[in-house]
């Protein structure tokens, strides 16, 4: 089933190479949707895919990449919007 993903992931998380990384995860999995660093310091990750490859980004933003330090992500579920085909970064 295809649903959608909007993701708030809370720690640091800026300035670690988490967008670039988050979006190299998403291609791997084929999940399309964007990642944004939030004025927060907060990354907002939303995500359009299959169940399993949702669950499997999701897993992925709990550590991040190497440097980051993850505290908690905040996640909503809906259905898909299709609005994009690919995975971006968004400034």
């Amino acid at each position: 089933m295809k649903r959608r993903v909007v993701a708030i992931v809370h720690g640091v998380v800026q300035g670690v190479f988490f967008r670039q990384t988050t979006r190299m995860e998403a291609v791997r999995l084929g999940v399309a949707g964007t990642v944004r660093n939030q004025p927060d310091g907060t990354v907002r990750v939303v995500g359009e895919g299959e169940d399993g490859a949702l669950c499997d980004l999701l897993s992925w933003l709990e550590h991040g990449p190497e440097r980051a330090c993850v505290d908690r992500v905040d996640v909503e579920w809906s259905l898909p919007r299709d609005e994009v085909s690919d995975f971006r970064i968004e400034d």
